[in-house]
């Protein structure tokens, strides 16, 4: 555990969530170090506009982009540049609204026992992917290869090769941080997801990243082309997922 690091992400003034992670975290003896968040309505407008991609923001999701958004964003990739500064081999990255399960720990230590099966892993889930196990990592808890969408950032894991390619070509944003972050077919990376996931994102805690997020959302007919790259990115995803399980399949399974 000493090449693992964690960085909590967290704005200034959300105090009672850094006090909360700090509780789970204190239970883990995980060494961590707070990143603080940046907050996007602080961001000069002309480093809004370098920063985001609106057009193509618009035209892949569908809906307004919101500046808490950025903000998230940012956040994510200012990690990928601290893990890479740092004398650390991988990054545990946790939003500060995550909760975590007894089997976060365990599942580390099956992970970094097999850290080259995978650049990037999943330890939190909103929808289920799909998930195809390929390799027990804990009692209970599996590597797996994903076949369809799983949103949600709230935690997982990344090697340095995977902070370098994201600082490299995650910006300018063209879409949220959880929809393009996992998208192994296009950073050439083995993304993965622990099944069951050992970190919860808990729904209960209101969101600070959007507000009046239905008023964001476009008309039907203007939402056509979302729909249309939403289709062939689930096609590449399926694809990249089903290529991913048979190279899995063939390796030893310890």
């Amino acid at each position: 555990m000493d090449d693992l690091h964690t960085w909590v992400i967290n704005l200034d003034r959300d105090s009672e969530r850094l006090q909360r992670i700090t509780q789970q975290l204190a239970a883990t003896g995980l060494a961590w170090t707070r990143q603080c968040a940046v907050y996007g309505r602080d961001l000069p407008p002309e480093e809004q506009r370098r920063l985001l991609d609106s057009e193509t923001y618009r035209r892949r999701h569908g809906m307004q982009p919101a500046l808490g958004e950025l903000g998230c964003y940012l956040s994510h990739v200012a990690v990928m540049r601290a893990l890479l500064t740092s004398t650390h081999r991988h990054a545990l990255v946790l939003e500060d609204d995550v909760l975590l399960t007894p089997a976060l720990l365990p599942v580390l230590q099956g992970l970094l026992r097999h850290a080259d099966r995978w650049d990037m892993v999943k330890l939190s889930a909103v929808h289920s992917g799909t998930p195809q196990p390929v390799l027990e990592l804990a009692p209970g808890h599996s590597l797996a290869v994903m076949l369809s969408r799983c949103t949600g950032s709230s935690a997982y894991l990344v090697n340095r090769r995977t902070a370098q390619t994201y600082v490299e070509r995650l910006l300018p944003m063209t879409l949220p941080y959880d929809h393009v972050f996992d998208q192994g077919w296009t950073f050439d990376l083995k993304v993965r997801l622990v099944t069951p996931t050992p970190c919860i994102h808990d729904e209960q805690i209101a969101t600070t990243i959007t507000t009046g997020g239905a008023s964001r959302k476009f008309a039907w007919h203007r939402r056509l082309s979302a729909h249309a790259w939403r289709l062939g990115n689930e096609l590449r995803r399926v694809r990249y997922g089903l290529s991913e399980t048979w190279r899995e399949k063939r390796l030893p399974s310890r």
